[in-house]
């Protein structure tokens, strides 16, 4: 019958093989190096095979040690991470988020529903808008926490990420071509009239309003529809649609900043460890 395998011994594995020194590792791990040397070797026992090469300088890993390497990570880990939940006290209490409606399909649902899923006690309330909305709410004391677009490089707050926005086609479509060319608003807002319009007529493109609505979905419609084109965030385009360049006689609209502002009258350890979900969603790795 096979030996167990304890995680006690694969800890010191593990740290046998970074250090290749048995001295080293038994003092790293307050042990004597008589201790460590039975603890390897009762892994050795356990798995049927030797996991170490001696040599004159210390030891290296035989194939067996490499290939019980990511295992033994993996366990430690979970181990660590299990001991680690279960010291941690339990995150309760509300948290107000506000989200721009260009991360509603992407990287913020799964976090604010992984953050909701560990920490089933705390409270998470959404509130979804543009970000004049967001910032006003934030300054109301009606939300904890906003992620905001930052065209004109002037909020204060965590930097996540540059987001620029864009003139945006239809692939089906060369709308783009015609003049005026048909162009899909926001209403009553400063940010179409001061950039997306702007550059425009900086670049002496005439256009035609042919589309008009309050949200960036509402746009994205009129674009992969054919209806117009569209002046969207570089991570929100279509899968039907495309950006168009200065290529194609376009330049960016804006070089946004998506900036996380924190509500400075609140905190709290829950409000804390949103924070932390919200900028990993933001992480290169998570948006592609």
């Amino acid at each position: 019958m096979s030996l167990p395998l304890e995680s006690e011994l694969l800890r010191a594995f593990l740290i046998i093989a970074d250090t290749g020194n048995v001295t080293r590792s038994a003092a790293m791990l307050g042990r004597t190096q008589s201790a460590i040397s039975m603890q390897v070797k009762r892994l050795e026992e356990a798995v049927g095979a030797p996991l170490f090469e001696r040599g004159p300088r210390g030891v290296t890993l035989s194939a067996e040690g490499r290939r019980l390497v990511p295992y033994a990570q993996r366990i430690v880990g979970l181990i660590d991470e299990t001991a680690s939940a279960m010291r941690s006290k339990p995150l309760d209490g509300p948290v107000r988020v506000g989200i721009p409606e260009e991360y509603t399909q992407t990287v913020l649902p799964r976090a604010l529903a992984a953050f909701a899923e560990c920490h089933p006690a705390t409270e998470v309330t959404v509130l979804c808008g543009h970000s004049a909305q967001q910032a006003k709410a934030l300054e109301n004391d009606e939300l904890d926490l906003a992620v905001v677009f930052d065209w004109r490089g002037t909020q204060s707050g965590d930097v996540l990420c540059v987001d620029p926005t864009v003139w945006v086609t239809s692939r089906a479509h060369e709308l783009h071509l015609l003049r005026p060319v048909p162009i899909a608003v926001y209403r009553n807002s400063d940010w179409f009239r001061d950039f997306a319009l702007r550059s425009l007529q900086q670049h002496t493109i005439p256009y035609r309003e042919a589309f008009s609505c309050d949200t960036c979905s509402g746009l994205a419609t009129a674009v992969t529809a054919g209806l117009a084109i569209a002046p969207l965030a570089r991570s929100n385009i279509p899968p039907a649609a495309r950006e168009l360049t200065r290529d194609d006689g376009f330049p960016p609209v804006d070089s946004s900043r998506v900036v996380l502002k924190l509500n400075p009258h609140r905190s709290s350890a829950a409000i804390t460890s949103m924070m932390e979900v919200i900028r990993a969603a933001f992480q290169p790795s998570a948006l592609g």
